[in-house]
């Protein structure tokens, strides 16, 4: 079931989601050769208990870590670690934090040090097809509308979509209906509504789609090898258009 906002919770959410999207621009600036993950972890863990937020992700679903860190060929998931991060690394961080009764997520892919043009246009293509899906989150369209500008996007400049994961929807609950695919046929799935909040953000790979799931049960990798990029905003849709909550 779909839960719709009202304005007075869209405008509660801002909070959390803000809170997320300033923690997140941290994190982007401490990302450098030499720092390790663990370290990163602690950072956004005291910055969410100054603002009396708690992070989303610990324990849920007994996730241990309140901050995802996936490097160079992790998806999504990836546990924080004391290795250092080299120059070269790509590293793709998502943070989620409740506040007053409701959630925000968001993630980035960020480069360490210097970095590799294949490494730069991974992220920016990747970056670039979330903000291809935001301007499909219009009342009137469909959800495929979304999935299907995601993909277009991606697969015209050679890169492949995962499909093991997916967006979702957000509110009172970290993960709510509709889920939200990366890749299929525009004009399909739901009607979009005012009042709806997603969470879209498209994963994307250098090489094939495939990934497979590590034996700690979390951390996420490509089959391949390949690089994989990550980025994420809560979006929430209004009479007026996409409105991005997780944006600073």
């Amino acid at each position: 079931m779909i839960i719709l906002k009202s304005r007075r919770e869209i405008d509660r959410m801002k909070v959390p989601c803000r809170f997320v999207a300033e923690i997140l621009n941290g994190l982007r600036s401490l990302v450098c050769p030499g720092v390790t993950t663990h370290e990163l972890e602690q950072y956004a863990s005291s910055e969410a208990k100054k603002r009396n937020a708690k992070c989303a992700f610990r324990g849920y679903h007994k996730y241990p870590s309140s901050l995802c860190c996936s490097p160079n060929d992790q998806v999504v998931h990836g546990l924080p670690t004391k290795i250092p991060l080299i120059s070269g690394d790509i590293l793709s961080l998502d943070f989620g934090v409740v506040y007053d009764g409701f959630y925000g997520d968001a993630a980035i892919t960020v480069p360490v040090g210097d970095v590799s043009d294949a490494a730069k246009k991974l992220l920016a293509v990747t970056e670039a097809s979330l903000y291809a899906a935001i301007d499909m989150a219009v009342s009137g369209n469909s959800l495929g509308d979304i999935s299907s500008a995601v993909q277009s996007y991606v697969e015209f400049r050679g890169y492949s979509v995962v499909r093991d994961f997916v967006g979702h929807g957000i509110g009172k609950n970290l993960h709510e209906d509709p889920q939200i695919p990366n890749y299929g046929v525009a004009g399909r799935g739901v009607k979009l509504k005012p009042g709806m909040v997603l969470a879209i953000e498209p994963m994307i790979n250098e090489k094939s789609h495939e990934v497979k799931v590590l034996n700690d049960d979390w951390t996420v990798v490509t089959c391949d090898g390949g690089l994989s990029a990550h980025f994420e905003h809560t979006v929430a849709i209004t009479e007026n258009g996409p409105e991005i909550l997780t944006r600073i």
